[in-house]
């Protein structure tokens, strides 16, 4: 039997190894490779937002485990990382971000059950304020491979427009929603977007005083706990009050007609009974920062 050739076997490896690269340039475009990034400022695409999070300290190529932990509780939910650090300005493992996903947008209140499981799996809850205007850029969301682009893309995209204009932006906010990453660094309220967490680790730092315990803040994680806790203490009485509703229905559809008419007669009364007892028993009826992290390039607030 004759050998082939080397010139074949040379060109047959130069092929797949063409092929190879061909194949890894499409999948680099179809991830947003060639993508034009547009910065921009105005009204971002999100409303205030209420959120489950987990604090951390360390390198920002980590987040991927609590962004895949999120979205394996919620695969519905929109993801979202808040970041409060530039690495280029702070050692990686001293910085400092939240990942999660959105509850709610806007007027529309979280569902029980992922308030339940992400207080299950040791998220915390806060919300995020509306905001009129943010510095913003979008990017393809289509492989794994899109994060790793966006991240040298568009950060320095972000931080060129910023330092150009002198704009007070911070902290560095990623949305995974849909197709796209939205990235956007809000120009107001920004004290707002710090978890009490990061607060607390800035007080400390300056050694500026313990705040108040109490606050009236609507916007106040505490509160906002505290309201979701009421919320599924209330859903969970409803479900027990449907479930004995449903039995004694069934037990009375049983019994013989006259039965059933004295005993609906005896469930009105109960009803009229603890509408008027609930009608008696019901009653009558931030913390601020003077400073950020000095690690975003910050130059002076938006006019």
């Amino acid at each position: 039997m004759s050998s082939v050739p080397d010139w074949v076997l040379i060109s047959l490896i130069a092929a797949l190894i063409a092929l190879l690269l061909l194949t890894l340039f499409g999948l680099a475009v179809y991830s947003g490779l060639l993508t034009e990034v547009e910065v921009r400022a105005g009204p971002p695409p999100i409303r205030g937002v209420v959120l489950a999070y987990k604090f951390r300290v360390g390198p920002y190529d980590e987040s991927g485990n609590l962004y895949t932990e999120s979205v394996s509780l919620a695969p519905k939910l929109v993801s979202i990382g808040v970041y409060y650090d530039n690495p280029m300005k702070v050692p990686v493992e001293f910085c400092r971000y939240i990942v999660g996903s959105i509850l709610s947008e806007g007027d529309e209140k979280p569902l029980p059950d992922h308030v339940r499981i992400f207080r299950k799996h040791g998220f915390k809850f806060c919300v995020l304020p509306e905001v009129n205007h943010a510095v913003m850029a979008t990017f393809p969301y289509t492989t794994p491979f899109s994060i790793q682009l966006a991240t040298t893309r568009v950060h320095p995209a972000l931080e060129r427009y910023v330092k150009e204009r002198k704009l007070c932006a911070h902290p560095y906010v990623e949305i995974y929603k849909g197709d796209k990453i939205i990235f956007m660094c809000p120009l107001s309220r920004q004290d707002d977007f710090y978890v009490p967490e990061m607060k607390e680790l800035l007080r400390k730092e300056r050694g500026e005083p313990a705040p108040p315990e109490t606050t009236d803040s609507e916007l106040d994680p505490l509160l906002l706990e505290e309201q979701l806790s009421l919320e599924l203490v209330s859903e969970k009485q409803e479900e027990k009050e449907s479930e004995t509703t449903q039995q004694k229905e069934q037990t009375d559809s049983e019994k013989s007609p006259s039965e059933s008419g004295a005993s609906a007669s005896s469930f009105e009364e109960l009803d009229l009974d603890g509408q008027a007892s609930a009608a008696k028993s019901q009653p009558d009826n931030q913390m601020t920062w003077s400073k950020m992290p000095e690690t975003w390039d910050k130059e002076s607030p938006e006019e």
